[in-house]
């Protein structure tokens, strides 16, 4: 009986002293304790032996029997001794922070069983119902706890205040060319490359900068014939006569600058200075001096590199909050510290099966050249709130999926739980549209715990009405 007696002190000093703790990490509640005890009865044999072993590093783990740390240490033995003053330091505590002028309503089962009494009794193993005082169990739904509770469980408040929340969307990419900015260089009928300029793959070009001489009959023969006709007594003329010829000259994609030259000298060149079509970096080089170039061969594909794109791939869930204009900050890999500002251009209206992301285009000025394509790139894209809202820490929220709500602390120990809509979330806060008003104390730390008590003490009212008590 002693033993019995010892676990049931070591259960109701649990219970008292603020059971919530462990019911929330210890692998088993309080009612749990007690049927290890009473089922254990060789762990206390005198008041000297241990009742239970818990964690050495003081963590809310325990067991009835002897036990080690996964690092090998020893769990401490805690004595029937130890268990007596905590019950006693915790019925001592309940007993100051209660008033001797107010009215018990009911009491109810030490061990939270949904059973309670009009009258002082006790439970099948001898022990004394809790009392509940008038106050203690309004209808607003509120939870009150003694200072001692709330200091042992470090209950913290925060007030509710305008805040500028950053919300940043985070996602990988790399750097792409602008494909409105790619020229190639190909022949449009069969030519000789006569001599090539000294430019290789990854030179920077300009436009009208010669790239290579070429030969072409085609290209002659069209030359010949406009020559011909601007030169002629009888028909000559650019305007009048020559418009045709000048245009065959065109559709063989001769340079302007080639014909112009034509026009000037009145002569037929034997080669035409083949000269770059745009500002750029060649990026590929396929003409060789003395070969045979077929119609639709590339020879040399140049790039303007000084405006690029980042497609970075953004997460499903995170669409919604993106659009078209939105500033984007891009930190290549190459360069720590530095960031390149760009905008969104386009979303690719198709998500990725495998990865559900989706492509997101961002327009980059590149005027120093530093982003090469396949650069590896990192964006960022804020999609908070410029102006200040309402908010509160994040660790205030309960949220069970379906609804979210807080604990507003009403002073005196009380605390009312309360919806709450949220917005936008952002550096550990959330955005607060509807629930609270600005100046509310809301509690940010242990109110997984007051949440517990609340759930305990609606149970027990639940069954009370049931049971037509008090």
């Amino acid at each position: 009986m002693r033993t019995v007696s010892v676990a049931i002190a070591a259960a109701a000093a649990f219970a008292a002293a603020g059971g919530g703790l462990i019911a929330s990490h210890s692998p088993f509640r309080t009612a749990d304790i007690v049927r290890l005890a009473i089922v254990t009865p060789a762990v206390a044999q005198t008041g000297d032996e241990a009742v239970y072993y818990r964690d050495p590093d003081g963590k809310p783990f325990y067991s009835p029997t002897p036990k080690k740390t996964a690092d090998g240490r020893d769990y401490v033995a805690v004595s029937a001794a130890d268990v007596n003053f905590d019950q006693k330091s915790a019925v001592t505590e309940s007993a100051s922070a209660t008033p001797m002028d107010r009215k018990i309503k009911y009491y109810r089962n030490p061990m939270g069983l949904p059973d309670t009494s009009s009258i002082p009794k006790k439970d099948s193993m001898g022990m004394d119902y809790i009392p509940v005082y008038e106050g203690e169990d309004t209808d607003d739904g509120s939870v009150k706890l003694s200072p001692g509770k709330i200091q042992r469980t470090g209950v913290k408040s925060e007030l509710a205040a305008s805040r500028v929340i950053r919300t940043l969307v985070r996602a990988p990419g790399t750097i792409q060319l602008d494909e409105r900015r790619v020229s190639v260089i190909s022949m449009r009928s069969e030519s000789w490359i006569q001599k090539v300029a000294n430019i290789t793959t990854g030179s920077k070009v300009t436009k009208g900068q010669p790239l290579m001489e070429v030969y072409s009959p085609s290209v002659a023969s069209a030359a010949a014939e406009y020559i011909a006709t601007i030169t002629s007594t009888t028909t000559g003329g650019v305007v009048s006569y020559g418009r045709g010829s000048r245009q065959r000259l065109i559709n063989l994609d001769v340079p302007d600058a080639a014909i112009v030259a034509m026009e000037k000298s009145r002569t037929v060149p034997i080669t035409i200075d083949w000269s770059a079509p745009r500002d750029g970096i060649v990026l590929e080089r396929n003409a060789i001096e003395g070969m045979r170039a077929q119609p639709g061969d590339v020879l040399f594909r140049v790039a303007d590199v000084s405006v690029v794109w980042a497609i970075i791939d953004v997460a499903e869930r995170d669409l919604g909050t993106l659009a078209v204009g939105q500033p984007v900050t891009v930190r290549a890999r190459s360069f720590p510290g530095r960031q390149f500002s760009g905008t969104i251009s386009v979303i690719y209206p198709q998500v990725n099966r495998e990865t559900r992301t989706a492509r997101v285009r961002i327009e980059l000025l590149n005027p120093d050249l530093a982003l090469l394509p396949d650069m590896y790139v990192d964006a960022d894209i804020d999609i908070g709130s410029r102006e200040p809202v309402l908010a509160i820490p994040e660790s205030a929220i309960l949220d069970t999926g379906s609804r979210q709500a807080v604990f507003i602390e009403k002073g005196q120990g009380r605390f009312e739980p309360r919806d709450v809509k949220l917005g936008h979330r952002g550096d550990g806060y959330a955005e607060i549209r509807e629930g609270i008003i600005e100046g509310e104390s809301v509690v940010v730390s242990a109110n997984f715990l007051i949440d517990a008590e609340s759930n305990l003490k609606a149970a027990l009212k639940g069954f009370s009405s049931a049971g037509g008590q008090p």
